[in-house]
């Protein structure tokens, strides 16, 4: 254990950087809400990226975001090292865990005789996360075993631990608005998400356009509608989709991080790749299946959790078919007149 003492409530500045990707991120969300609460009278800031800004304000966790945390230049990295050492913070969490990161932490180290204290994975940290199988662990898990090294605990939350992120602050945050609500985009009656999507660099965890147009056919002749949710890069295989089955709701690049919490509220289930809007989709309270080729990454580290969530895996997803999918979806036992047993 650690021979430093964490501030508590005696701090005053408190800094945590998480930089991306979205899974990642809300994953964090849990461990973010610890923080806030291990030192309720500090100012509070999130050192992150731009397309998390939005998503850290609606939180209500952070008094300042700054989103400059991975610099395109030199300059900008000194600048941003700069900063960082004017504003003296009691303790900095790095929930980032990277390359990058643990080279903030030596910069910030080197020019200083009283560095902030550190919780993290960099060598020398006052707060050093140093298990060995930290590399083995979900996310939720890892970020809470680096908050115990830090003096955080329990006391921390609601008694539970580690801390479970939670989506509800959305609607904290923005209410009712009818941007908000299905019928916003016209969609009426019971419907599922499809989230086709993964990393644009990781074609191997995307199931195959022609198998989830065949999944949506399945939802379809149920009394279901599918939706499509997804960013720009989604956007030919949601078209593929869409052309392939018309009854599916093509809503990629319509939606906002927050509509998307919001939907996965009102939905009957969600099916998708290992990506962030699953996981979004589970902390929303929305049960699932989650598809993983294992060749690409392990369910143990990388599974949404939140709702009710089967993992339909294989060695690559070609080898799941339709209808190892839709029994899956079928054992979820959410479907409207349906029996909950697996049906061929």
């Amino acid at each position: 254990m650690s021979k430093s003492v964490n501030p508590g409530e005696k701090a005053r500045r408190v800094l945590v950087i998480k930089l991306s990707a979205l899974g990642d991120f809300v994953l964090a969300l849990g461990a973010m809400r610890a923080i806030r609460a291990a030192h309720p009278k500090a100012q509070l800031t999130l050192l992150t990226t731009p397309p998390y800004e939005q998503l850290a304000k609606a939180t209500g966790f952070f008094q300042k975001i700054e989103t400059d945390g991975r610099p395109a230049s030199m300059k900008a990295t000194r600048d941003l090292l700069k900063r960082i050492r004017a504003q003296k913070y009691d303790i900095v969490y790095d929930l980032q865990t990277s390359g990058r990161t643990a080279n903030y932490f030596k910069a910030l180290n080197m020019p200083m005789r009283n560095p902030p204290l550190w919780s993290g994975h960099a060598s020398g940290a006052a707060f050093e996360h140093k298990d060995a199988a930290r590399g083995d662990m979900h996310s939720i898990d890892r970020l809470g075993d680096q908050l115990k090294v830090a003096g955080l605990g329990p006391q921390h939350v609601d008694g539970t631990w580690p801390p479970m992120p939670d989506m509800s602050f959305v609607r904290r945050s923005l209410g009712d608005t009818p941007s908000l609500l299905p019928e916003y985009f016209s969609i009426y009656g019971p419907y599922a998400l499809i989230i086709p999507g993964a990393s644009s660099h990781r074609a191997a965890k995307r199931w195959s356009p022609d198998r989830f147009a065949g999944l949506a056919s399945r939802i379809a002749e149920a009394g279901v509608t599918p939706v499509l949710i997804g960013s720009k890069a989604e956007s030919d295989i949601a078209q593929t989709i869409k052309q392939a089955e018309p009854r599916t709701k093509n809503l990629v690049t319509r939606t906002s991080l927050f509509q998307i919490v919001t939907l996965a509220e009102k939905a009957l289930f969600a099916v998708g790749n290992d990506t962030g809007p699953m996981h979004m989709a589970a902390l929303s309270g929305c049960p699932g299946v989650a598809l993983f080729a294992t060749s690409e990454s392990d369910p143990d580290k990388a599974s949404p959790r939140g709702a009710a969530m089967i993992i339909c895996e294989a060695p690559t997803l070609d080898e799941l078919s339709v209808r190892d999918v839709w029994q899956a979806v079928q054992m979820l036992g959410v479907i409207p007149g349906r029996e909950t047993v697996v049906q061929s």
